[in-house]
């Protein structure tokens, strides 16, 4: 039996693919903060971090201090932001350094968007994971149930808004687009990059996406129809990608491909909230 870590194991990817790994046969060790101050990677010589990347087959570096464009520009240029994510990545790399474990880093299609904090950090993160023979992945916009109120994603956060009754206010025009892909299609895409690890592209670099545009209007049309509920356009462009839209490279297509469209991945989520 493979021995995987999830580290961010409890955030918006980490607790899908928990379930996926656990489901797939996979002894799992979760490790996240909300677990406690045992659990927080930005605690230098972690005792705990030590023994579970040690004693583990694999390991999905999936922790940061992140959230969703609100939350961004918010904290991303605070030095609290920065020094938690230089933090978390100084102390993991090190310790997958030392150990030699085959790993995959968490990055995002934001990672060349010079003007935005966290886009930069997921580079440094990107370039240490190449460094040390791992593989970065890509994400694009992944979407999922999220409990954290304060880094809810647009997704979320449009949804959170409908249920208390609307309307759902947008913060932007709405006007820009995004390839969102349901947290369900993302972690069969991470385990199908753990099962092929000798296979990804020699960039060493996967990107996990739906290839499908969709924009912020729509989405919030989606939610909106769904509950009844009024849509309200913002007045300003969308200020964190500032414009910029990345293409998705599809070289990894053969051994994974996205399922659900961006419609059945909202009600899968509304779903969920209603259920619990």
């Amino acid at each position: 039996m493979k021995k995987v870590l999830v580290l961010g194991s409890s955030g918006q990817v980490g607790a899908y693919l928990c379930e996926y790994l656990k489901n797939s046969g996979c002894d799992v060790l979760e490790f996240d903060l909300v677990n406690g101050s045992k659990q927080d990677l930005r605690v230098y010589s972690n005792e705990l971090l030590v023994e579970s990347i040690r004693s583990c087959d694999f390991v999905f570096f999936l922790a940061f201090d992140v959230g969703g464009s609100h939350y961004l520009e918010k904290y991303q240029d605070t030095f609290q932001f920065i020094s938690n994510n230089m933090k978390i990545m100084t102390n993991t790399f090190e310790y997958l350094a030392l150990f030699n474990k085959p790993f995959v880093f968490a990055s995002s299609q934001m990672s060349n968007m010079s003007q935005s904090t966290y886009g930069l950090l997921k580079s440094i993160g990107e370039k240490n994971s190449i460094a040390l023979g791992g593989v970065v992945v890509k994400f694009w916009n992944v979407y999922g149930v999220e409990r954290n109120a304060e880094k809810f994603h647009v997704i979320s956060d449009f949804i959170d808004m409908a249920r208390q009754g609307g309307p759902i206010r947008m913060r932007t025009t709405g006007d820009e687009t995004r390839d969102f892909l349901y947290a369900d299609d993302c972690s069969r895409g991470l385990i199908a990059i753990m099962n092929n690890y000798s296979n990804v592209p020699e960039s060493r670099e996967v990107h996990l996406a739906n290839h499908s545009w969709t924009s912020i209007r729509e989405i919030a049309q989606i939610i909106g129809d769904h509950f009844s509920v009024e849509v309200i356009p913002g007045v300003k462009n969308d200020s964190i990608q500032a414009g910029i839209k990345n293409s998705p490279k599809r070289d990894f297509e053969h051994f994974w491909k996205p399922e659900i469209s961006i419609k059945a991945g909202i009600v899968k989520i509304i779903q969920d909230l209603e259920s619990s």
